[in-house]
């Protein structure tokens, strides 16, 4: 009770303060005014192709403060359901929002600068705004630059491989366990097949249901129209396939130890150990459960699960999820983890449909600059942080909302890359924010294994062979579950023949060929030697 009466102090103190600050002259779509102060704001749509992302605009300390310096307030637009049909129907209909955000790899980026439907960006530099020259990469500007000389998107999150070089990065990447479960079945060795089938099965016997709710042996991401990345790119890379032979691509997919592992995965769902609910949980599902505790181990973005952690951690420090050694290959070769590459995660563009192009790019400019960059990560100075010498340090009351309750840290606050779609990861090197130890494990774990792989990322400027691409992720996307859901070895293998009889049919040649020349480019572009 205490806690609760000291939080909603606090809060009345912050909605005081956001009372005083400096009044801006607000204004419609149509750019009609009211207040009498001197500056005009102008309300850009922004379009976040994350159905999770909700996030306001306007309310807390940080957007507030943003709109105050650039005279730009923003609306978001989220799809309510499946992300590529409501991006699919603007572009369609020709009713892009001003600014959209969305994955470097989806199909939907090439889609719409084919179509002339964004603006270059170096085009709006030139034209209004020649500091966005100043504050962007010239290494991820020249990456993301198309064959006609034009940047058309932006990225966030975005290392290259001289940062990976000169700095000591993470991956997102672990194999966790709830760990009062794994301690009580005695800490068992899951790297090896038969250790991993012991232990799921000595955690479901021992803990049948926690807190009224059936255990799910197993958890995963959700699966969707390209597969799982759970039971695929992460399981990959933990048992170390490799992404190219002899120069060459390499099929990742039917690699004999993957193909080992997944058998091991479709013999416990034969056993009833792979729930039914973990091929049609969406994100907001799985996230209760991971709140619930109900998962024994999973793979998972441990970004994804920050938040998680200091929901449970605040319950019972037992019940965190742990990052352990998981699935490792035949050989026992240490996992090799990724971590974040020159695409970054997401591209930012300016539709052709932006009612005023000249503000969006003087929007980014400032979001990409210093003042902007340390803004989204810690705030306002004062308010938020302190400045003591070179170092940033979070005001006590801030860092006891942000560590406890992230919602209401984005209401009131609005640091810490809640506004991420412009984030740099350079930023986030320069001003770290604390983090609790049960995450810190998390992001620890990962360092022996890191690797630098963003040579491997597909992404393809020529329609044709995006298409290719995008046939060959759906057809997998497909096959997946029902490897998975295999009612025998035997089954499985027709399956695994069907998908791979069905690939050659598509034009898996011609695609092995484009991507193994992706590769080579990939790596003269970004200086790694062979």
């Amino acid at each position: 009770m205490k806690g609760k009466i000291l939080l909603a102090a606090l809060i009345a103190a912050v909605c005081v303060g956001l009372c005083a600050v400096s009044l801006v002259r607000t204004s419609d779509e149509n750019g009609e005014s009211s207040g009498s102060d001197t500056q005009e704001v102008t309300t850009l749509t922004w379009y976040i192709n994350y159905s999770w992302f909700n996030t306001e605009w306007g309310q807390n300390i940080v957007s507030r403060k943003i709109t105050e310096e650039t005279g730009v307030n923003i609306e978001y637009i989220v799809p309510k359901g499946t992300e590529s049909e409501k991006l699919d129907s603007m572009i369609n209909s020709g009713t892009l929002p001003d600014l959209v955000t969305l994955g470097w790899w989806e199909v939907q980026n090439l889609e719409m600068i084919e179509a002339g439907m964004v603006y270059p960006l170096n085009h709006l530099a030139e034209e209004y705004c020649p500091d966005f020259f100043e504050v962007t990469d010239e290494a991820q500007v020249q990456w993301y630059t198309q064959s006609d000389g034009n940047i058309y998107g932006y990225p966030n999150y975005s290392f290259t491989y001289e940062d990976y070089q000169n700095n000591s990065l993470t991956s997102h990447q672990n194999f966790l366990v709830r760990k009062d479960i794994y301690e009580a079945i005695g800490s068992p060795d899951m790297t090896t097949p038969e250790g991993f089938m012991e232990a799921v099965k000595a955690a479901a016997q021992m803990f049948p249901e926690v807190d009224g709710e059936e255990l799910i042996p197993i958890g995963c991401e959700s699966f969707t129209d390209n597969g799982c990345t759970s039971f695929d790119s992460y399981l990959l890379n933990f048992l170390a396939v490799p992404y190219e032979k002899d120069g060459q691509y390499y099929d990742r997919y039917t690699d004999p130890e993957y193909i080992r592992w997944l058998k091991v995965f479709r013999q416990l769902g034969e056993e009833g150990y792979l729930k039914d609910s973990i091929f049609i949980d969406r994100r907001s599902q799985l996230e209760k459960k991971l709140e619930n505790g109900q998962y024994f181990c999973l793979f998972y973005q441990n970004k994804d699960i920050e938040e998680i952690q200091k929901y449970i951690y605040q319950k019972d420090p037992d019940r965190v999820y742990m990052a352990v050694e998981g699935p490792r290959n035949s050989s026992g070769d240490d996992p090799v983890l990724p971590v974040q590459g020159i695409n970054g995660w997401t591209l930012t563009y300016v539709s052709k449909n932006c009612k005023d192009p000249e503000k969006a790019i003087e929007f980014m400019t400032y979001l990409l600059s210093d003042e902007g960059q340390k803004m989204v990560c810690l705030g306002e100075e004062g308010t938020m942080y302190t400045q003591e010498g070179d170092e940033a340090v979070l005001n006590p009351q801030v860092w006891s909302v942000l560590s406890t309750d992230r919602k209401t840290y984005n209401d009131i606050y609005g640091g810490n890359d809640a506004y991420w779609m412009l984030q740099k990861g350079s930023a986030q090197l320069k001003w770290p924010t604390p983090k609790i130890d049960c995450f810190e494990q998390l992001l620890d774990w990962t360092r022996p294994y890191v690797a630098y792989t963003s040579q491997y990322d597909l992404s393809f400027s020529d329609s044709q062979t995006a298409a290719l691409y995008d046939r060959m992720q759906y057809l997998w996307g497909e096959t997946l579950p029902k490897l998975l859901m295999a009612e025998s070895d035997e089954a499985f293998d027709q399956i695994l023949e069907d998908y791979v009889s069905q690939r050659e049919e598509d034009g898996y040649d011609q695609f092995v060929a484009a991507a193994t020349r992706q590769y080579q480019l990939n790596k003269q572009r970004l200086g790694i030697e062979e």
